[in-house]
């Protein structure tokens, strides 16, 4: 009775495998927007009571893995704020691309700064937490952010 019903199961579990072993590469797969989502976006937070936020947050968002990345900003309003800086007038970018837009407003902001002599493994960071207008870069559809081009601060 045992071996029949593995029998039975053996061609549903071997099916089970061959599907997630086809379709687990495109749910690796990483989209831009998504991974803007994931080095920018920190909504609601508030760097400035937590002087180790940059270490951590750029460890815990896979920032520091094979590499120190250099610079990275995160910004503390709502996703869908963030999103409407896409519905601004294009901009050129740094990049020369005429995709990035500025945001209206100023929105509250950490920029994440590798300290001077900061070495892989051991990724060092400065934050400096201010309110500034941001720039990204949009793409797709829907027409959302996927590049983090610059901050202007608000008093430029």
């Amino acid at each position: 009775m045992a071996l029949e019903k593995s029998f039975v199961l053996f061609p549903l579990l071997a099916l089970l495998l061959l599907v997630v072993g086809w379709a687990q590469p495109s749910l690796g797969k990483e989209s831009p927007a998504m991974k803007f989502q994931r080095q920018h976006m920190d909504p609601g937070s508030s760097s400035s009571s937590n002087l180790n936020y940059c270490n951590q947050m750029m460890t815990y968002r896979n920032m520091t893995r094979d590499r120190c990345k250099p610079v990275n900003t995160f910004v503390h309003e709502p996703l869908e704020e963030v999103q409407a800086v896409c519905l601004q007038g294009s901009i050129t970018c740094k990049n020369g691309q005429l995709n990035c837009h500025k945001s209206g407003s100023s929105m509250h902001i950490t920029d994440c700064r590798l300290k001077g002599g900061s070495k892989y493994p051991k990724c060092e960071y400065r934050a400096t937490t201010k309110m500034s207008y941001i720039i990204v870069a949009c793409e797709g559809k829907p027409y959302v952010p996927v590049h983090f081009d610059a901050s202007v601060d608000v008093s430029s």
